[in-house]
């Protein structure tokens, strides 16, 4: 005796789409397993996941009132498909596009803050060639300087371009605004700055490449 599943064509589209909804996380899971074990090429697994992904999104639109949750969906019918799940609903991007955009924010982020560091060092250089040696000048170059080198995470706590602008501005906090570095004083300063300075461009990878 036959059984049927469904009672009228919309139920029958129902289990379809169902039926086409496991099959693609079905499918994405076996592809994200395929990838992790290097069994499929990056550009072809980004190709297919793509397509995938593509599908999933346009089914689950059809599927929102009937399938609130893919978890859920999954649970139901024992898929145990973790993988399928993080891609399709998590992340919505294949893992290769993925790993290079947190490669390029990495990467652009350090960029701008070894640019940052490198402007305030030269600024703080220059403002004492230029005789700003007042101490309400000098303090908040330093200070500029002092926290674009801890955003830094390359740098080791130690590093002598935090230690010595630590010590300055320490110095500079105990003096009144308006008072000025002596002529030694200012010596001293860009003297620590440029060896600062110089270590800084040799902590960098690749520097003077």
């Amino acid at each position: 005796m036959e059984v049927k599943l469904w009672n009228d064509k919309r139920e029958r589209e129902m289990y379809e789409n169902f039926a086409e909804l496991y099959a693609i996380i079905k499918a994405t899971e076996k592809l994200e397993k395929a990838y992790i074990r290097d069994l499929i090429s990056p550009s072809e697994y980004e190709t297919e996941c793509q397509k995938l992904i593509v599908h999933f999104k346009t089914l689950s639109a059809t599927l929102r009132d009937m399938v609130p949750s893919i978890e859920r969906f999954a649970e139901t019918y024992k898929m145990d498909c973790s993988a399928a799940v993080y891609r399709l609903v998590t992340s919505g991007v294949p893992a290769t596009v993925e790993h290079r955009a947190a490669a390029v924010a990495s990467t652009s982020s350090s960029a701008s803050v070894v640019a940052e560091c490198v402007q305030n060092f030269i600024t703080s250089m220059d403002s004492l060639k230029l005789n700003m040696v007042a101490v309400d000048q000098v303090y908040p170059l330093l200070s500029d300087l002092s926290a674009s080198l801890n955003k830094l995470s390359i740098l080791p706590p130690d590093f002598e371009g935090k230690m010595k602008m630590k010590e300055w501005l320490l110095r500079l906090s105990k003096m009144g605004a308006s008072d000025e570095l002596t002529e030694q004083q200012a010596r001293q300063l860009h003297f620590d700055l440029e060896s600062s300075y110089n270590s800084f461009m040799a902590a960098l990878p690749n520097a003077g490449n």
